[in-house]
């Protein structure tokens, strides 16, 4: 058996007494979902996506394309047996709402549910409209379906793009998260209504390595000012004011964020809410699949190890003694079904905010870094094109020297050869160098995250948890001090063969004589590119040093 075959079927194994709880169906938390209709905005996501196979009763999901929305329907469907989902789509790049739902249904983290219920899809209703339009761009006719139908409502939906225009920002994730809560303020059913937002929305300059605890915190700018200026301010004059709004957060999305939770908090009256903070959302530890992911990783904290992995990222700009707050895909979604029991049972008014973080198991980039590289060599992929090492540094210069070094001097290299072979065509002679662009950028956006730590306080979450039943702990668990990290790190890069590099985790043996012989060549063409590099700057210092007619 394939070595990485033999850790992700290791990993399975340990979800039997899970499985048998979720069967015996007599939890808490399902039988609340169970025959409900629930409103998930970003179901179509990564989260949502997990969270809809769980739940599946009948609910409606605005925004669920995404990371955290493709989950969060997984675990609709197969752990609370949900009658009827809704989704909330926009027609998207020529498709039409159907066409997203189908698109959406291919991928893996449907497959278990698929076995057990083969007909799953056809409890899925896709409903049009768009999170940053007033009433969500929803019909009257739909509009009517959804008040009249709807039990609970899961607003995920939001542009996560840390470098996204703030007008844009606005309209969705503020905006938008105003909308939401209007409409279920008109649900004439609402029992629960959960709002996802970000551990980060408070994780300004001033909290820097202190705490972000779990209350409402001043908003930077009123709501409904805000909104105001997005809808009136031509976009020149809104963007030219964007960098001071913004002052201390590290980006619009943050900022944003932070706004969106006053929404919440001024918006709500009576209605039955609770705000959920999700940290960094990283791959599946354990549902349905370990280390499930989908595209949309490819560009967050799951880079710093597809790229690596692939021999073709050696710089990374990350603190060794920073911790970070990580989390599976699968504790969030839990936390958040939970989350949204217990706001459907408690009969207070009081927003209770929980931190879904792993603030007592926290993840310290040296170890962490470190087992990449051991799995790098021991588990790698066969779909590797060079050696695989990381060079790390949270130091900025030092960072752009090696990127230059290890990044574009080789991709303008590589580049040129292209153009010299004819392959590819000279149109896309350029595509190394576009693809250190980037991760350039990727690099810069993260990097505020990736050198400075804070300490987000879960002292609500841990109540919730341990307020679950024996079963639910089994069936909903969020509970992060069990995460084993260096597991865990494995099945991580083990899911990304899998789900993003899709070699079909199989030829391990072939690739670790590929990394050997590949370790061989590196050493070789390292050499020789430093050699190159020497004599060119030699040249270049003796030309200088000639004009300035010091020699």
């Amino acid at each position: 058996m394939d070595p990485a075959l033999a850790v992700e079927l290791e990993a399975l194994s340990r979800q039997k007494a899970m499985i048998e709880a979720t069967e015996r169906g007599s939890s808490a938390v399902q039988q609340f979902y169970r025959d409900a209709s629930v409103l998930v905005t970003g179901g179509s996501g990564f989260l949502g996506k997990q969270l809809v196979e769980k739940l599946f009763s009948a609910v409606l999901l605005t925004g669920g394309s995404g990371f955290l929305g493709k989950q969060l329907v997984e675990k609709l469907f197969r752990a609370c047996d949900v009658d009827k989902v809704y989704l909330l789509l926009r027609p998207k790049k020529g498709m039409c709402i159907q066409k997203r739902v189908d698109e959406m249904l291919q991928d893996p983290v449907y497959d278990m549910v698929r076995k057990k219920k083969p007909n799953f899809a056809e409890k899925i209703v896709p409903i049009e409209g768009d999170v940053s339009e007033i009433r969500l761009g929803l019909s009257d006719q739909d509009w009517a379906t959804i008040t009249n139908q709807v039990d609970v409502i899961f607003h995920m939906a939001a542009t996560t793009r840390f470098d996204e225009a703030l007008r844009i920002s606005t309209m969705i994730n503020v905006r938008g998260t105003r909308e939401a809560v209007l409409l279920g303020k008109a649900c004439q059913k609402l029992k629960s209504f959960v709002y996802v937002s970000t551990t980060y929305a408070n994780a300004t300059d001033r909290f820097v390595e202190k705490e972000v605890v779990e209350k409402f915190y001043e908003s930077p700018v009123q709501p409904e000012i805000m909104i105001g200026m997005a809808e009136t301010f031509d976009k020149e004059r809104f963007e030219a004011i964007a960098n001071d709004l913004i002052k201390g957060y590290p980006n619009t999305y943050t900022f944003a964020k932070a706004i969106a939770e006053e929404v919440v908090r001024s918006r709500a009256g009576d209605m039955p809410v609770s705000i959920v903070r999700p940290a960094v959302v990283i791959s599946s530890y354990r549902e349905p699949m370990p280390g499930w992911a989908d595209t949309s990783c490819a560009y967050g904290a799951s880079g710093l190890i597809l790229g690596p992995a692939t021999g073709l990222i050696h710089a990374t700009y990350a603190g060794d003694n920073e911790r970070y707050s990580l989390v599976p895909v699968d504790y969030v979604n839990n936390a958040i079904l939970a989350a949204g029991w217990h706001t459907g049972i408690k009969r207070d008014s009081d927003i209770q905010i929980y931190a879904v973080s792993s603030a007592r198991n926290l993840f310290h980039w040296r170890p962490v870094s470190t087992k990449i590289r051991e799995i790098g060599h021991v588990l790698p992929t066969p779909l590797a094109v060079w050696y695989m090492f990381i060079v790390n540094t949270a130091n900025k210069p030092l960072f752009l020297l090696l990127t230059w070094l290890l990044h574009y001097i080789p991709g303008y290299i590589l580049d040129g050869a292209c153009m010299l072979l004819g392959r590819p065509p000279i149109q896309f002679s350029s595509r190394f160098i576009k693809l250190y662009n980037r991760v350039y950028r990727a690099s810069m956006a993260l990097s505020y995250f990736t050198t400075h730590s804070w300490v987000f306080k879960d002292d609500n979450t841990d109540r919730l948890y341990h307020s679950l039943s024996a079963d639910d702990k089994l069936i909903f668990n969020f509970d992060t001090t069990d995460i084993n990290i260096m597991e865990y790190v494995t099945l991580w890069c083990v899911g990304l063969r899998r789900y993003l590099m899709k070699d079909g985790i199989k030829h391990t043996e072939y690739a670790r004589r590929k990394q050997f012989w590949l370790h061989k060549l590196h050493c070789a063409a390292a050499a020789l590119y430093i050699y190159v590099l020497y004599k060119l700057l030699s040249t270049v210092l003796y030309v200088a040093m000639w004009v300035c007619g010091w020699v």
